[in-house]
């Protein structure tokens, strides 16, 4: 069944452009012209996204927003505004109420890409609550379909990771959650757009910025599913670096959790080592030698080592096994 997006403004005129813009997007889309009439429907039918206007006669946007949260905790929030109550939508998306806001006058596509962003979050919220190898792993693989230069990262990043685990002796739980997490671990990118993803130079700073946010979008969306504080902290935690540098918290050394630096290694190393929009791929030996070079400051000089040393051993194992043959 077709999800529902549910508009709230008290303009007809808007609502009537909001239907217009949605005319050919095959979403079922419903609208309302008060917080009491939106809150009549979140309460009879299963709304996915919800867009309000803030500034409406009587019950604010965001009050709605609160209001559906606590009664339809799934629904995907989204706020509309005018230039002048940025403010307000920016605090709303810090506190977690809202998942993105779009600015009067909006531009079409623009609505219709962060609605599409808010209906992802909102399948892979729920389909994440079923939380087995099969369903989480197919989720990590339509994520990755946004960036055509990561196919097969979450893959190769799980595989280095687990690399690792086995070498530090881990418990099958951690490796389990070091698994979900390494393919989990740039889910929040599921809200940024393609063209920011795939675009070939440096990014400018206000899309610089978006992408620093993946690691606490993704975070939230495994909360929301319930995952596994493990799984979260490799998520939330996965761009820190050793040396405090990192984001989204400047954690320093071993105060990051133990999976994250581990997923964080496993991912440096396939960055190195496959084609970037801005680089052809290193190979084999260069990355390892960046990655020796990396440790102590950006990534953990411990782990680095181990995963430096197994691939060398397998390479060794793999060479020899043909040469024997």
């Amino acid at each position: 069944m077709t999800e529902s997006v549910l508009f709230v403004d008290d303009e007809q005129d808007i609502l009537n452009a909001v239907m217009r813009a949605f005319a050919d997007e095959g979403f079922r889309v419903l609208t309302a012209t008060s917080a009491d009439e939106a809150m009549q429907l979140i309460t009879e039918e299963e709304i996915a996204v919800l867009v309000a206007d803030n500034r409406m006669p009587g019950t604010r946007g965001i009050d709605l927003l609160a209001a559906a949260k606590r009664v339809s905790p799934d629904t995907v929030k989204i706020m509309m505004t005018g230039y002048a109550d940025l403010p307000t939508a920016i605090e709303a998306i810090n506190i977690g109420e809202v998942f993105r806001f779009v600015v009067k006058p909006w531009r079409n596509d623009e609505l219709v890409r962060v609605v599409t962003a808010a209906l992802t979050r909102y399948r892979v919220v729920r389909s994440l609550r079923r939380a087995d190898d099969a369903v989480i792993h197919s989720i990590a693989q339509t994520i990755e379909l946004k960036d055509r230069h990561t196919r097969g990262h979450c893959d190769r990043v799980a595989g280095y990771a687990l690399l690792i685990a086995e070498e530090l002796h881990l418990s099958e739980e951690a490796k389990k959650e070091i698994r979900f997490g390494g393919w989990l671990h740039d889910c929040g990118k599921i809200g940024v757009p393609e063209s920011v993803l795939n675009f070939a130079g440096p990014l400018g700073s206000e899309d610089f910025a978006m992408i620093r946010e993946h690691p606490e979008w993704g975070a939230q969306v495994a909360r929301e599913a319930r995952l596994s504080q493990g799984v979260i902290n490799v998520i939330l935690y996965h761009h820190e670096r050793y040396d405090g540098r990192g984001y989204p918290a400047g954690l320093r050394g071993r105060d990051i959790p133990l999976e994250a630096r581990i997923v964080a290694v496993a991912d440096v190393f396939d960055a190195l080592s496959s084609d970037r929009p801005y680089r052809k791929a290193h190979l084999r030996g260069k990355a390892l030698a960046i990655m020796a070079g990396l440790g102590g400051s950006q990534l953990d000089p411990e782990l680095v080592t181990i995963l430096c040393e197994r691939l060398l051993t397998r390479e060794k194992t793999g060479a020899a096994g043909e040469s024997a043959e």
